[in-house]
């Protein structure tokens, strides 16, 4: 009988040691400053990066494995664009939430296998607000729950009431998300806006920039949702020297982003306007830093292949611009690499903020350097930003500026046909193409085939099939044949 006792004891302590075992086990993989899947997916787009990007600087593979976007949930759109990155028949598809949902649910399944948890995804297609805000809500949810970032692109050319029904739960009108990210596209090439069906130049348009930030800020205050804003702009001959203006108009008005998409030859043909090659991406760049005040930095961080993005943080205090990162600099070169290999891709906007210091702890521990070279940046930063005094006296405000350079379809084609076959060509140019998309940041997933495919492929060669097969699944009138 006592036998019988003790062997129960010792059971039971043996289950309450493996409970405690497996308790702290858990415990330490929840507060590492990576999550292991995100270390895996880090590494093997590290492996997968061509050699000419892997630099120290380089943020794939390191910072984050890749923005990521949706295809083939909603390709209509209400508005005409010249250029269209769209394929002709995507206004022959019937925009439907619950395909919506269950794309959106399969696709980032997915990004979030391939490419770890913490990731930002653009819920992307043709207009995101001809979804009505129920279906748009839940197709937020289900990138949220596979630890995505969502942001929503749009035109903007919707309401503050559309925007409130998204926001808040209809059962209880508490909010349903405490945060909301939006990338609204605004220029001049894009015909058939409420009040202004055809703008003559982008000035005419910052009156809609600014009512679209404002809705937000109205949401902020009424609900306490808060939000981040981007603004994009398709660049051809006919806006290019009116960037530096639309940049000193719209800096203020509550963008935290404004990105620059010089025109490419994708999508559909009958609305290529003009000759979209005759300036370089060096002279969109320069007319952004003239709008901007200052010296962009984009050579201090790399986001894939320089020929396709550049990226530069900054910071406006009252009008005045400095960058986050001195590109000239070797010692803002050693802060950014040593905050890398202390905090790989730890995602900082976790709510759980106890949890946040914790990793954040951890990460400094492995790699205590990061505190010396970090302070010693703040200082400079504080320095450049004009003093302690100056910065009380004028809040500082964040803003990135970055530049998407797509490449044109009829060298995309052959460039990933030959990849898709494992081979590389002799032509310089396509060769190049191809060096482009191996390194490409922003990717879309196929859950079919298990691939990611990069948002030029998509466009260039993958769209307008995938178009068909929508019209005759989601045809614009009536219902699907059974």
């Amino acid at each position: 009988m006592c036998s019988g006792v003790g062997r129960c004891c010792i059971d039971a302590l043996r289950s309450l040691e493996m409970a405690l075992l497996t308790r702290l086990r858990e415990l330490e993989v929840l507060t590492r400053p990576e999550h292991p899947d995100l270390t895996r997916a880090l590494a093997a787009r590290w492996a997968e990066l061509p050699a000419h990007v892997k630099q120290p600087n380089q943020m794939l593979g390191r910072r984050m494995s890749g923005c990521e976007g949706t295809h083939g949930v909603f390709p209509r759109c209400n508005l005409a664009c010249t250029p269209c990155y769209h394929a002709k028949e995507a206004n022959r598809v019937r925009t439907d939430g619950d395909h919506t949902e269950l794309e959106v649910d399969r696709q980032m399944a997915l990004m979030r296998q391939l490419r770890g948890p913490g990731q930002h995804a653009q819920l992307i297609g043709g207009e995101v607000t001809l979804l009505g805000p129920h279906d748009h809500a839940r197709a937020l949810q289900a990138m949220i729950r596979h630890g995505r970032k969502p942001m929503s692109m749009t035109h903007g050319d919707f309401d503050y009431e559309y925007l409130e029904a998204l926001a808040l739960d209809p059962r209880t009108g508490r909010p349903r998300f405490k945060h909301l990210a939006f990338a609204g596209h605004f220029d001049s090439m894009m015909f058939g806006r409420r009040g202004i069906k055809k703008a003559h130049n982008e000035a005419e348009l910052n009156p809609y920039r600014r009512r679209f930030c404002e809705m937000f800020q109205r949401l902020e205050r009424e609900h306490g949702v808060t939000h981040y804003l981007a603004h994009n702009i398709t660049v051809t001959p006919r806006n290019i020297d009116e960037i530096p203006q639309l940049v000193r108009d719209c800096r203020h008005m509550g963008f935290r982003m404004f990105s620059f998409q010089p025109a490419a030859y994708i999508g559909n043909s009958a609305r290529w306007k003009d000759a979209y090659r005759e300036f370089s991406t060096d002279e969109v760049w320069r007319r952004v830093e003239q709008g901007a005040g200052g010296r962009l930095h984009y050579d201090a961080e790399q986001v894939g292949d320089v020929r396709c993005n550049r990226t530069a943080h900054g910071v406006y205090v009252g009008d005045r611009y400095e960058t986050l990162l001195d590109e000239d600099d070797p010692r803002d070169a050693q802060a950014l690499e040593d905050f890398i290999v202390a905090f790989g891709g730890m995602d900082f906007d976790d709510p759980r903020r106890g949890l946040v210091a914790v990793r954040a702890a951890r990460a400094v521990a492995r790699h205590p350097a990061v505190v010396g070279s970090g302070a010693a940046w703040a200082l400079r930063l504080v320095r450049r930003l004009g003093g302690v005094r100056t910065i009380r006296r004028e809040k500082p405000k964040a803003i990135t500026y970055v530049m998407h350079s797509f490449m044109d379809a009829k060298d995309v084609r052959p460039a990933w046909e030959l990849l898709q076959r494992g081979e590389m060509s002799d032509d310089p140019k396509i060769l190049a193409t191809q060096e482009r998309l191996q390194a490409c940041s922003y990717a879309m997933a196929h859950p079919d085939s298990g691939t990611l495919v990069p948002a030029c492929a998509q466009h260039s060669v993958l769209d307008p099939l995938e178009n068909l097969r929508l019209r005759e699944l989601l045809p614009l009138h009536g219902r699907a044949p059974a």
